[in-house]
């Protein structure tokens, strides 16, 4: 059974989380390619990851906009 396209991106973003500059790269690569039913899992998502994660905050910006 394969990784869906949401799973992966979910992945690749805990990886890279590490570094501010990477995860926003990463989410606008993701918001290019997923699906609408997509975005709204990962933006619910993505709000409760960065609650753990105050230096990525400003992430919430890229996806209001």
């Amino acid at each position: 059974m394969s990784k869906s396209m949401l799973d992966y991106t979910k992945s690749v973003l805990k990886r890279v989380s590490f570094d501010v500059d990477l995860f926003c790269k990463e989410l606008q690569k993701a918001y290019k390619v997923l699906l609408p039913f997509e975005l709204e899992e990962l933006t619910s998502w993505l709000l409760k990851f960065i609650k753990e994660k105050p230096e990525l905050q400003h992430a919430v910006l890229l996806i209001k906009s």
